[in-house]
């Protein structure tokens, strides 16, 4: 019998399933980034925040495992031992999930100032 493949997510259709998890573990002050017409690696950077540690660790958990089901594994992920800041590398699709005093120190948004910010 042959194995079917889920269909691997790219682009604004992986941003979308990714943003539905985010928000399915209430990640708070989730803001995408469109840098389609930045050079760069990513076309896409995600960022959101949660006040504990914990809860930034169950909202890259959720993430990380919605999206295998989906058929999309994460390329490399950091952070997720510690929880003050975790990343998620989807080649195409970069997320931060960190909390309010390190997103608010490392200011990420203002590092991708040429894209398209939207706040979800």
């Amino acid at each position: 019998m042959k194995k079917v493949e889920k269909n691997v997510l790219f682009g604004k259709e992986l941003v979308n399933a990714i943003v539905e998890e985010a928000q399915a573990e209430l990640a708070e002050k989730i803001v995408i980034i469109d840098l389609q017409a930045v050079p760069g690696a990513a076309d896409w950077s995600i960022v959101c925040q949660a006040d504990t540690t914990v809860h930034v660790q169950a909202i890259y958990n959720k993430i990380v495992n919605g999206l295998i089901e989906k058929g999309t594994r994460p390329w490399k992920h950091e952070g997720e031992d510690e929880g003050r800041w975790i990343l998620i590398d989807f080649s195409d699709v970069i997320v931060h999930i960190m909390i309010p005093e390190l997103r608010s120190y490392y200011d990420i948004e203002s590092v991708w100032s040429d894209g398209i910010k939207t706040a979800i």
